[in-house]
């Protein structure tokens, strides 16, 4: 282990990056062990299983996400806000496929509680719509509706889905103009019965 200068560290960073190369799911504790030239003993001694390697992969992939579009969106508002948190998603999930699935499993409240980069980038997502004026429960729609849109775009994309030769980018901003809309002109709900943590 000393001569590998395996740390915990080391090896999430290094199967996050095995995630993009080969795909989260094949992600294995043998695979990483090949990549160091150690014995998976030798990974055991820094993660407990497969299952703990992977929410520490999907934890600093948030984390990265996070950063992205939080730097993203520093300085913009409205319309400008939005398209540059939804591109700086957008590029992260193509630029790095592994990562981005590890984004998407659903882990243990507890464990997500305790991620200060998780809990950023949902402060940042929530501060964005706050802005459109949206409170609880609407602020937890439309950030569905936001999550919904990007991730079925890339994810068709990065499958090649789309065979139209419309541009994918045209779209892609049509779509943001389309967002904006919604948000703008957020329909009234009946079932408002939550209120917004600062009183707005």
């Amino acid at each position: 282990m000393a001569r590998a200068g395996l740390t915990a560290d080391r090896v999430t960073e290094a199967a996050a990056d095995l995630a993009d190369a080969v795909g989260f799911e094949n992600v294995t504790i043998s695979a990483l062990a090949r990549g160091f030239g150690v014995a998976d003993a030798s990974i055991y001694s820094h993660v407990k299983n497969v299952q703990d390697l992977r929410t520490r992969v999907a934890l600093r992939a948030a984390g990265e996400l996070s950063d992205r579009v939080t730097s993203a969106i520093a300085g913009r508002s409205g319309k400008d806000a939005l398209a540059a948190f939804a591109g700086a998603y957008r590029e992260f999930a193509l630029a790095h496929p592994g990562r981005y699935a590890a984004t998407q499993i659903r882990l243990d409240p507890a464990v997500v509680a305790k991620a200060a980069a998780a809990l950023r980038g949902n402060e940042t997502t929530s501060s964005l719509l706050r802005a459109y004026g949206l409170v609880e429960p609407d602020l937890t729609d439309a950030v569905r509706l936001l999550r919904s849109t990007f991730h079925g775009f890339t994810s068709l994309e990065a499958a090649g889905g789309f065979g139209h030769p419309r541009d994918l980018q045209a779209s892609w901003d049509r779509i943001i103009d389309a967002l904006d809309g919604t948000l703008r002109h957020w329909p009234a709900s009946d079932a408002r019965t939550d209120r917004d943590p600062a009183g707005v």
